[in-house]
């Protein structure tokens, strides 16, 4: 499903006990998490959204996320179709009603949204390097070894990368992707097989993290509710469980 356009909506389910976890820093509007890809493209990233006032989204060569509005609205089916075309595949979260009859259902599944909370402590990292245009052939490479998740040729221009080379070669990075007001999104977490168990990606996630307070945001994070690793090793770092997302895939009408 690596190619599958991914919209998001505001429908959740919340951790197991029903709150939050008390640590989690206040300072920004959490309820711009509940649609994150929505308040980035009506946000922060407006400048890279196409749509209009019910679906947008990031164009195709940046990321696949298309962002819905509301499900109240009829017409966002309708709305869907025509953005991102016919025969389309759409990841769809927490859609609030099955898919209409035209459509084909493929799939779904759980996911999760971890925030940082003040346990969170955040240093730069000598070794770290960031990564920009000229680096994108290797950016892409090591996501391709690693499939941390949807990464495009113009991700990078989301907000900074950074990575860390061993011999030349890329062998772990991390960066910023989607951006409500408030808040920036660490992704693209990969480390190459042969440098895993170094502490490497946790490097860099601190790195990010840290630059992303110290322009005033907080940080957030999301992962496949299989990865148990990644999620414990995040909660170790200082994150928190914020929400259960479930999302679907569908295909548009031809």
């Amino acid at each position: 499903m690596s190619d599958t356009v991914l919209a998001a909506t505001g429908r959740t389910t919340p951790p197991d006990d029903g709150s939050l976890d008390t640590r989690a820093v206040p300072h920004a509007d959490a309820t711009l998490l509940d649609n994150p890809a929505w308040h980035s493209l009506t946000g922060p990233h407006a400048g890279f959204a196409e749509g209009n006032d019910l679906v947008r989204r990031y164009p195709e060569d940046v990321a696949p996320f298309v962002a819905v509005r509301t499900w109240s609205d009829p017409d966002v089916w309708d709305a869907l179709r025509d953005l991102v075309g016919p025969g389309a595949p759409v990841g769809l979260s927490a859609a609030e009603r099955p898919f209409p009859v035209d459509w084909e259902d493929l799939g779904g599944g759980e996911g999760v949204q971890l925030v940082e909370t003040e346990a969170l402590q955040p240093r730069p990292d000598e070794e770290a390097v960031v990564l920009g245009a000229d680096d994108v052939a290797d950016m892409l490479a090591i996501v391709e070894r690693n499939q941390p998740g949807p990464f495009r040729p113009r991700t990078h221009e989301l907000g900074r990368y950074v990575g860390i080379r061993r011999d030349g070669r890329l062998v772990a990075m991390a960066g910023e992707r989607l951006h409500p007001q408030g808040w920036t999104e660490i992704s693209a977490v990969s480390t190459d097989t042969a440098y895993r168990r170094q502490g490497l990606a946790s490097r860099l996630v601190l790195d990010v993290a840290f630059h992303i307070q110290e322009r005033g945001d907080r940080a957030l994070m999301h992962a496949a509710a299989s990865n148990v690793n990644a999620i414990r090793a995040y909660e170790r770092l200082g994150f928190a469980l914020r929400r259960r997302t479930v999302f679907s895939f569908g295909r548009t009408p031809g």
